[in-house]
C-alpha cells in the first residue's frame, strides 16, 4: 500500500507553472486509475473468498444435518413441506445426495 496523503502539496500549487499544474493532474488522475483497479482485484478477491467459505459451511452444516436422526413428520405440518433448498443436490453420487 501507498503513504496516504491528507494534504495537497500547497506550495508547489500555488507557484507551479501551467505545464506543472498539468503534470501534477495527470499523475493524480493516473494514481486515482490504478486505486480503482486494485480497489476492483480486492473486491473480486474478498467476494471469492466468501464465496468459499460459505460453500464450506453450507457442507459442515449439510453434513450435521444428514447425520442427525430424522424427525418424523405429520401430514400437513410445517416439517412435512419440503422446500427447494430441502432437495439442492439430492441427485446424484458425489454431490450430497444418496449414493
Amino acid at each position: 500500500m501507498s503513504k496516504l496523503v491528507t494534504q495537497p502539496p500547497w506550495e508547489f500549487l500555488l507557484s507551479a507553472t501551467p505545464f506543472a499544474l498539468q503534470s501534477y493532474e495527470l499523475s493524480r488522475l493516473n494514481h486515482a486509475a490504478n486505486l480503482r483497479k486494485e480497489i476492483g482485484r480486492l473486491l473480486d478477491e474478498w467476494i471469492e473468498e466468501n464465496t468459499c467459505a460459505m460453500l464450506a459451511r453450507w457442507l459442515l452444516e449439510r453434513r450435521v444435518r444428514s447425520h442427525r436422526a430424522p424427525e418424523p413428520r405429520r401430514k400437513g405440518s410445517a416439517a412435512a413441506r419440503v422446500s427447494a433448498s430441502d432437495n439442492l443436490l439430492a441427485g446424484g453420487p458425489g454431490l450430497g445426495g444418496p449414493s
